[in-house]
């Protein structure tokens, strides 16, 4: 199965077209902006997240301790992210 090289635009050409660009890219395509023939950025359709099917998706798969929103517990994030600054 080949597929087609990817679409490629110079920095001046993608800053006029973009919102074109960019619908491509949603269609599935990868585009690549070029500087002066070379090749410096490649556009890539983002992945979806999970699809959640509506409330409750998570039921049965998540599992909280019972003091997950305890002082202590959340003093201990707090202390968490002070020290890591």
């Amino acid at each position: 199965m080949s597929r087609e090289p990817a679409a490629q635009f110079n920095i001046h050409d993608a800053k006029t077209n973009l919102s074109r660009i960019i619908e491509r890219v949603e269609r599935g395509e990868e585009v690549i902006i070029s500087r002066a023939g070379t090749p410096v950025a490649k556009l890539v359709p983002l992945t979806r997240g999970v699809h959640r099917i509506g409330r409750g998706s998570l039921r049965d798969r998540l599992v909280l301790a019972e003091d997950w929103d305890s002082d202590s517990v959340n003093r201990a994030v707090a202390d968490e992210f002070e020290t890591s600054r």
